[in-house]
């Protein structure tokens, strides 16, 4: 058989994973340079106009997504329900078209990982929950998340040295948030070294005051300039958007059965959807904290070999890889790795002794190196091969 002429490398036989983006301060990537690309062009323009009609039906907000994204709109608070509408259905027209250009070899799709609004899309294109259905606690509940944004500052807690101690991170989090002047939690687990934080007021800084009682010296913070809306945390318990998520999706159709490809969820960690509990899995989408480090793990557990990242711009689970794959491969390319073997490497990381320590007894991450990445939107971009290549 054949593979596809244009994009082999997309059509191996190898076991594919495929993960969606989430929102981020830019949102739109390279789609408007997309617009008439031969083979995603149409796509776009058929979910771009579910994505106007959707926002105009639950929001009633007339909008233009492909004419802004020709002028080149950028993203902001006002924006946030139209950029949410707007990610999603860039997703799904990467998807359809990524299934044109497999073909026979769409089973070679193994997992679907999304990343925060990107576990939508991931429900949507295994089949548990139309997209109108899916999309309507989420654009229904996103100008009061916006809302909350202007209160909100976002952390990055990362250690140079040892791992974190995620727990008594997460204690410190409820310590501060019980004095009552503003609520602070974890909203993202990056990595064994890195979590992001969302807060209220100036909890940020109070938690930053009081890092070197309880981690090590080796630990920083830095504050994100940019406003966050603060899903994935118990803020958003302040206007009840978890409850209102949920009576929401009480009443929305969703497929009975198992997902139709396994979902590695970011709200559970693993392969937490079983077709039975997909209203219980979004509500808790709203609120909890994002367990991206499990589920990138689970990757290279599964013994993926090709990872396609769909959205506009994808960034931190192709990021996330790629550190993980550099630093590994800083390891392999010791002259004394053969030699001395893991705890000559613990001795030498420095900033890495995290991952060292990891890889002492987790022997999966070294997988990382071997694992093939494609952005999609860059390929469609890049020069066309001419020249079929032959399974």
């Amino acid at each position: 058989m054949a593979r596809n002429p244009l994009y082999p490398e997309i059509a191996t036989n190898g076991k594919l994973a495929v993960t969606f983006r989430g929102y981020n301060v830019t949102n739109a990537g390279k789609t408007a340079a997309l617009l008439d690309h031969p083979l995603l062009g149409p796509y776009l323009d058929r979910r771009l106009e579910q994505a106007d009609a959707l926002c105009s039906d639950l929001i009633n907000r007339h909008t233009q997504i492909r004419q802004d994204l020709l002028e080149g709109r950028p993203s902001d608070l006002d924006t946030y329900p139209a950029d949410l509408a707007m990610i999603v259905a860039v997703e799904l027209a990467h998807w359809d078209a990524l299934q044109e250009l497999l073909g026979e070899r769409q089973s070679n799709i193994k997992v679907l990982v999304g990343y925060s609004l990107g576990e939508v899309t991931a429900a949507i294109v295994s089949g548990l929950i139309d997209y109108e259905a899916a999309m309507r606690p989420v654009l229904e509940l996103s100008r009061d998340a916006a809302a909350l944004a202007d209160r909100v500052t976002m952390g990055i807690v990362f250690s140079r040295g040892p791992a974190l101690d995620v727990e008594l991170v997460r204690q410190q989090c409820e310590a501060i948030t019980a004095e009552g002047q503003g609520v602070i939690a974890v909203s993202t687990y990056l990595a064994p070294n890195t979590v992001l934080l969302m807060g209220e007021g100036d909890t940020v800084d109070r938690f930053g005051s009081r890092m070197s009682e309880f981690l090590p010296k080796a630990t920083h913070l830095r504050k994100n300039q940019h406003l966050w809306p603060p899903l994935h945390t118990p803020i958003v318990l302040q206007k009840q958007l978890r409850d209102r998520a949920a009576v929401t999706l009480q009443t929305t159709p969703v497929h009975a059965g198992p997902p139709q490809i396994p979902i590695l969820s970011c709200v559970s960690g693993n392969l937490g959807y079983t077709g039975f509990n997909t209203r219980k899995m979004l509500t808790d989408w709203v609120d909890h904290p994002q367990q991206l480090w499990k589920c990138v793990h689970g990757i290279l557990d599964m013994g993926i070999d090709h990872v396609i990242h769909l959205g506009p711009e994808p960034n931190i689970i192709p990021a996330t890889l790629t550190r993980i794959a550099d630093n590994v491969l800083a390891q392999i390319n010791q002259p004394n790795w053969m030699g001395y073997g893991l705890r000559t490497f613990s001795k030498w990381a420095g900033y890495r002794r995290w991952l060292a320590n990891l890889l002492s007894h987790d022997a999966v991450l070294l997988r990382a190196p071997y694992v093939n990445q494609t952005v999609f939107e860059d390929r469609l971009l890049e020069p066309q091969e001419t020249a079929a290549v032959e399974s």
